[in-house]
């Protein structure tokens, strides 16, 4: 099978159902498939290899990602937000592609790498006019339909691959074909490179829920545009989340009552943010979603039910639940393993492991697989009693003191108790007596006065073991994140080092 025929089954279906609703224009899924097919014709001609988005979201990246899987050609959108020279790697890497959208940069930065060039505009536009061979029979395959480069926050960007029977196994197990009312919409503002913006368009197209599509994330333009199209459904990462709530307390006014469901992921949802959007939005459902790229997004959920629970509930372990991910999918295994490759009681924290058809694993030219199908996700975390996955950091940011593994979100969860403290983070820094020692960033409230570091030091001595005491501390203005709320380790320990 090929995530093709999810279109494809839509536009039978219902092809004068919209769709997708970007910019203020309106396509049904007849029209998408249309331009889909249009697609190929172009990527054919090109001779691509590929088919690269270099844009913001737009109908363009709807058009494109079919386009690609109805010729047989990987989709690999790219992040435009990255430095010229990397970038310039990356277009390298996937060279000769048919690349939409910022033509000139291409142009400036890898003229000499063969690629073929198309504005937005301009693709759109030629999909909608190119001559459709009607006896052409599309590659229905099961090869590579995406190709993603990993965000890079430790290392290089990897080349991640998911195949046509990933991506189907994650939205088959998943979602309801044509389940959704045709009022249904689903506000997608998430970037196009990122698996969760991959993932809302083929369970949105699968399910027939209309895309409502935000190509630039502004908390008043994604009020507004949820009030406009009645918006039902929404993906958000963190940061996203504090900046509508935070829009919303400075007056700017919108009626989102439409809005059932909220989903979020993509980095770590602070407990007072959480808690506050359940008072603020308390006929809405709730889901946090834990996945990564390797897998095809999401692998384990927070539920509604979970959520408001765990809010009403004085029971101290119960609301701690709001800081877990919830429970695995049904479809997929979960372990948590210790550096011996030993499954973990519970609670005690190890690396989580995951196997099933949705898990792909798969790089460029290398599996990450082990013999058994097992994928190392390099994230930390445990599972309690009850079976719910609490998340303590990537693998590679534990903190390694005299011997002793310490997770940098206990430290951190720690930290945020105190009222002054608005954000922090915890990493290694270097320690002669102890090769790495705790070193912490600290963000303040607005008009709080500054904790004396002795106070701070006392604080997680008094929660944690006198190991966990830093021995360095930064006050910073703010700490660095990338566009999908990721806590960028590395810049913090460059920080700490200045």
């Amino acid at each position: 099978m090929n995530i093709a025929l999810l279109l494809e089954m839509a536009a039978e279906a219902a092809p004068d159902r919209i769709g997708l609703v970007c910019d203020g224009r309106r396509w049904s899924y007849g029209e998408l498939l249309a331009a889909a097919r249009g697609a190929v014709e172009l990527i054919n001609a090109s001779g691509a290899t590929h088919v690269a988005l270099l844009d913001e979201s737009s109908e363009a990246a709807v058009i494109a990602l079919f386009g690609a899987a109805l010729s047989g050609v990987p989709y690999c959108p790219l992040n435009y937000r990255l430095a010229d020279v990397d970038l310039a790697a990356l277009l390298e890497r996937i060279a000769p592609s048919l690349v939409i959208g910022d033509v000139d940069r291409v142009m400036r930065i890898a003229s000499e790498q063969g690629h073929a060039l198309y504005t937005r505009a301009d693709f759109t536009a030629a999909t909608q006019g190119a001559l459709v061979d009607s006896e052409r029979e599309y590659d229905l395959g099961e090869g590579i339909a995406i190709q993603l480069f990993t965000s890079g926050t430790t290392a290089a960007p990897k080349a991640a691959i998911l195949r046509h029977s990933n991506l189907l196994s994650y939205i088959l197990g998943t979602v309801e074909f044509a389940s959704a009312d045709e009022a249904d919409a689903a506000l997608v503002s998430v970037p196009p490179y990122h698996i969760a913006g991959i993932a809302a368009l083929l369970s949105s197209v699968y399910s027939q829920r209309r895309i409502v599509m935000l190509p630039a994330f502004a908390p008043e333009a994604w009020l507004e545009l949820a009030e406009i199209e009645s918006a039902t459904n929404a993906f958000v990462v963190p940061t996203m989340l504090s900046r509508i709530i935070e829009a919303l307390d400075k007056g700017v006014t919108a009626n989102i009552s439409s809005i059932r469901a909220v989903a979020y992921g993509g980095g770590k949802m602070p407990l007072e943010l959480i808690h506050r959007a359940l008072d603020l939005f308390p006929q809405t459902g709730f889901t946090n979603a834990y996945g990564l790229t390797e897998t095809s997004s999401t692998i384990a959920l927070l539920g509604p039910d979970d959520h408001r629970e765990a809010h009403a509930s004085d029971d101290p372990k119960m609301r701690a639940r709001l800081a877990s991910v919830g429970k695995p999918l049904p479809t997929i295994e979960l372990e948590i393993r210790d550096e011996e490759g030993r499954c973990c009681p519970h609670g005690q924290p190890g690396e989580i492991f995951v196997r099933g058809d949705q898990v792909s694993g798969e790089y460029k030219d290398r599996s990450a697989l082990d013999a058994d199908g097992w994928f190392p996700t390099r994230d930390a975390g445990y599972l309690d009693e009850e079976g719910y996955l609490f998340l303590a950091g990537r693998a590679d940011d534990v903190i390694v003191r005299g011997g002793e593994n310490m997770s940098p979100g206990e430290i951190e969860d720690v930290l945020l108790t105190h009222p002054a403290i608005a954000d922090t983070c915890a990493v290694a820094v270097p320690s002669v007596e102890w090769g790495e020692s705790v070193g912490i960033a600290v963000v303040l409230r607005e008009g709080q006065a500054q904790p004396s570091e002795q106070e701070l030091k006392e604080l997680i001595r008094a929660r944690l073991r006198s190991s966990r005491v830093p021995t360095k501390i930064k006050f910073v203005k703010e700490l660095p994140y990338n566009e999908m709320g990721k806590l960028l380790r590395r810049e913090v320990k460059k920080i700490l080092a200045e």
